[in-house]
């Protein structure tokens, strides 16, 4: 891994190393054009197609309904089942807190505000299955949606080999009581659910993380079309911020296992002691071997970096400035900076709180923003499957309390039907 002093790097240096994911030359934007405009033309065949090219699988439908999901989520063991559900419990608990219904406020005599969450109606989950399966997505995704009410949940997922999903896919359907799941994978799958095809039906807002290729395809069909996103949530990272207090095993640990999600996975380590650093970084060579994902997280690890500050709060400006998806405070002293934290997905405190905690099991949402969006946007919560509609009601008291602001505010813009609406009511109604 490249060391960085912190100090010695100029503003512009310290941009373009937090930059990543970036396609210049919009290499990937033009052939995800051409991916979408073909499903978009096509529908189902293109699907069909895309499936033999890049899952090497050629399907006679593109979906499994709930005999075959049964079928398949058998091959799980009752430990591995017993796994899921705990997870599903703590997703489920920490989740369900967040509906919450808002109290209605009088902001004058008269005059009532307030807000009432609708669930949006269809909700598309992309859950990615490429070089790795993520079960533990689908119950990030597909929790938070039930617990809001949506109406439709569509999730596309790509084929396996043998023209199916993973078992435990499969279990986690059927613990949500989704009882279809669509086989469509990367760019394509999010361009069959903001069209629609003759199979897969068109939904108002999908969510998911993914490869670059599905997170262009989310910011262009975002756009594009009336289909909205939950974020561009692209290939996963970590910063990690230490101090003499971590213990380097498991900041290389933690590393790692951010490293193996995918050669453009991202593993960023900023420490304060050099000594601690080194030892971190030997420590990645010494369990990066025996890693059965060996290949892929050292891939990973050559696009990583390690910075070297002279203080936590040294450390906490690059942080900022990253805005990583996740952010592990290796420190005794994380109380001292949580409150500095401003561009942050995730966070994990302490030396005894791994990100592994998060994605699986913890209760919290990992699918969060990457590649500094986490600048502007929040991971997914109940709130991403709401809409949040405002109401209010005015009594005859109240427009005769804020009529003449209005009227004064209408008159000032010119708007003079604006102004009549009010108007018109302030006087006694007409026998």
């Amino acid at each position: 891994m490249k060391t960085y002093n912190y100090s010695e790097l100029s503003s512009t240096e310290i941009q373009k190393l937090v930059q990543r994911n970036v396609d210049p030359a919009n290499e990937i934007r033009t052939i995800v054009e051409d991916v979408i405009a073909n499903v978009q033309q096509h529908g189902d065949s293109a699907l069909f197609d895309y499936a033999l090219k890049f899952d090497k699988v050629e399907l006679n439908k593109l979906y499994l309904d709930k005999a075959e999901l049964e079928e398949i989520a058998k091959a799980i063991s009752a430990d591995q089942k017993a796994a899921l559900e705990t997870a599903y419990s703590n997703i489920y608990k920490f989740h369900q807190t967040q509906l919450k219904t808002e109290d209605k406020v009088e902001t004058m005599p008269g005059v009532t505000c307030w807000r009432e969450l609708r669930p949006i109606e269809k909700v598309g989950l992309y859950i990615p299955g490429g070089s790795a399966v993520l079960p533990s997505t689908f119950l990030m995704l597909g929790i938070p949606a039930r617990i809001a009410g949506c109406h439709e949940i569509v999730v596309c997922s790509p084929p396996q080999k043998n023209g199916k999903v993973n078992a435990f896919i499969a279990y986690v359907a059927l613990m949500l009581g989704i009882d279809k799941i669509y086989l469509a994978g990367g760019s394509q799958a999010v361009a069959a659910m903001a069209y629609g095809t003759a199979s897969i039906p068109k939904v108002d807002k999908i969510f998911g993380p993914g490869n670059q290729f599905v997170t262009k395809a989310k910011t262009i069909i975002q756009s594009t079309t009336t289909t909205a996103i939950d974020m561009p949530a692209g290939p996963s990272e970590v910063l990690v911020i230490a101090d003499e207090t971590a213990i380097p095993a498991y900041i290389a640990a933690d590393l790692l296992a951010q490293a193996e999600h995918g050669i453009d996975s991202q593993a960023v380590l900023v420490c304060t002691s050099a000594d601690i650093a080194q030892k971190a970084i030997a420590e990645v060579e010494k369990q990066l071997p025996v890693l059965p994902r060996a290949e892929i997280a050292k891939l990973a690890i050559d696009n990583s970096y390690v910075v070297i500050t002279s203080s936590l709060s040294e450390a906490m400006a690059f942080s900022n400035q990253y805005a990583p998806e996740h952010l592990i405070l290796a420190t005794h002293s994380w109380e001292q900076i949580t409150g500095s934290i401003i561009n942050a997905g995730s966070v994990f405190l302490g030396n005894l709180t791994p990100e592994s905690a998060g994605d699986y099991a913890s209760g919290t949402n990992h699918t969060l923003p990457t590649s500094s969006y986490a600048r502007a946007y929040s991971g997914v919560s109940v709130d991403s499957f709401v809409k949040k509609i405002t109401f209010q009601h005015i009594s005859r008291e109240g427009i005769q309390n804020i009529g003449p602001t209005v009227e004064v505010l209408a008159e000032l813009e010119g708007l003079h039907a604006h102004r009549n609406a009010v108007s018109v009511r302030m006087s006694p109604p007409t026998p």
